[in-house]
This record gives structure tokens, C-alpha cells and sequence, in this order.
């Protein structure tokens, strides 16, 4: 049986209110409650669910950004909350993320080259400036982009231009998974196109596993493989992508799936 690449159990989530002159905790709030689901090598596995539902936090949590409050979070059958912060930086290049502003992702004081190259540095993937270009270069062909444009900085690019910089900085590393948090919802429709072909592509020749965090199930539906719908951190329905459009068991699946525009043409 292949192991999973990301599988969570039971996750919960919650932070802390405070109040007073003496900062006293007086209650909390449950960002997540009870999440789990399992993500396979080369599978995408959609999240969906309005603001605040507790989709980003759950990536984040999972991956140990946030540290969780309980539950178990396993990548490739290594418990991510059982490691030191050695264990954590090795396991880091394995996973990325992308961001939903690209601008904001992206340091306006370091032009492309420094952005997407130096995390190879970091790992110890390059010991050189010449391989470290070598590297982008190669990368940025692979999203779509010129070599030339390594010496320019983010504030020359579109939003399209800077969403394939901020793909090309996430699997510069060659990682296995990659979490897209809303990586589209800040583009334009026919540049939303365009990078959910690119994410597609780069899966099937790179082998990648995606965790696609999205409020937009129509977007959802055209990259993910199995989805799980997402209301005030509680998974509410977990299904194959076909059989969750066609037969939706949740009253929130069916508001969610009524609010998605109809294309109406009149001849």
C-alpha cells in the first residue's frame, strides 16, 4: 500500500482571547475542530469553504507553520509534530507554498534571481552564483517565463508574471507537495486559466502533490481530485471531486454549489 504523502488525524486549532488591563485569557476561539483527511503522491486535494472557515489554517497547522493544539500530522509516515527544528528545516524544502498575493510573497528589494534562488543557498543545494542562476534560469523556462528576466525586479511583472515567479520559487527545491492557498483568487479570469494549466502541467511532469485551498469551487473543480468542504473549521462533506458536484450530501455543499454563476446564452 503506497503511504500517503500528507495524512492529518483529528486536528484541532484554537487561539486564545485575552482582555483586561492584565492581558487575563478569558476564553478562546476554535479555528479548527477535528480535521483529517489523507493527500496522496501526485493527487490533488481540494479545500473549499467561505472566509474564515479554517482553510488556510489547516494547511498552515499541518505543516507545522502554526503549532497545533492536538492531533497528529504525518508527511510520507514522518510525524511533522514530533520533529526538532533540524528535522523541520530538512523536511521544509520537500514542501512549499504559494501565496494568494504574489507581490506581497515576493522581496522588492531582491530582484528575481535572489527571490526564487535564495532558498538553495539556505539548504545547501548550490554552493555558487553561477549554479544558482544556472538553477533559475532553468526553472523560470519551466513556468513559462524568459532567463533574461533574473535581474529585473517584482514590481516590473504583472500579477500573472508574478504568480508563475512565486510557482518557480516553490518548486525551484523540487518539493513533493505544494500547498496553493488562494493562489489564483487575486488574478484576473483568463490569467486564473492560464496558472491552473501551468499547476497542472508542472504536477504531471514533476510528480506533484497539491493541497489547493479555494473558496471558488468552479476553480476547484477543474484541478483537484477529491475535495472537502470546509464551515467553521469542520470538514462538513469529503468526496471524489464527480460524485461531489453531481450529489452533494451537505445543505452547505448545495448553498456553495448554488452560488457558482451560470453561463446563460441567449441565441
Amino acid at each position: 500500500m503506497t503511504t500517503p504523502l500528507l495524512e492529518v488525524r483529528n486536528l484541532k486549532k484554537s487561539f486564545p482571547l485575552f482582555s483586561g488591563l492584565f492581558r487575563k485569557q478569558t476564553g478562546e476561539i476554535v479555528a479548527v475542530d477535528d480535521v483529517s483527511f489523507t493527500l496522496q503522491p501526485g493527487q490533488v486535494l481540494g479545500i473549499v469553504g467561505e472566509s474564515g472557515s479554517g482553510k488556510s489554517t489547516v494547511a498552515r497547522v499541518a505543516i507545522r507553520l502554526i503549532e497545533p493544539t492536538e492531533g497528529e500530522s504525518f508527511f510520507e509516515g514522518r510525524s511533522l509534530f514530533s520533529m526538532n527544528k533540524k528535522e523541520l528545516r530538512q523536511i521544509r524544502k520537500e514542501i512549499q507554498i504559494v501565496f494568494q498575493d504574489p507581490f506581497s510573497s515576493l522581496n522588492p528589494r531582491k530582484n528575481i534571481r535572489e527571490n526564487m534562488g535564495e532558498a538553495l543557498f539556505y539548504h545547501g543545494i548550490v554552493s555558487t552564483l553561477d549554479e544558482q542562476a544556472e538553477r533559475v534560469a532553468q526553472t523560470l523556462m519551466q513556468v513559462g517565463l524568459s532567463p533574461d528576466v533574473m535581474m529585473r525586479y517584482p514590481h516590473e511583472f504583472s500579477g500573472g508574471q508574478q504568480q508563475r515567479i512565486c510557482i518557480g520559487r516553490a518548486i525551484i527545491l523540487r518539493p513533493k507537495l505544494i500547498i496553493c492557498d488562494e493562489a489564483v483568487s487575486a488574478l484576473d479570469v483568463s490569467i486564473q486559466a492560464q496558472i491552473l494549466n501551468l499547476l497542472l502541467d508542472l504536477k504531471e511532469r514533476l510528480n506533484l502533490g497539491y493541497l489547493f485551498i479555494s473558496h471558488d469551487l468552479s476553480v476547484i473543480r477543474h484541478l483537484s481530485d477529491h475535495i472537502i468542504v470546509m464551515k467553521e473549521g469542520k470538514v462538513v462533506e469529503s468526496a471524489e471531486t464527480n460524485e461531489l458536484f453531481e450529489s452533494p450530501q451537505h445543505a452547505y455543499t448545495k448553498a456553495l454549489l448554488g452560488a457558482i454563476p451560470k453561463l446563460r446564452v441567449r441565441k
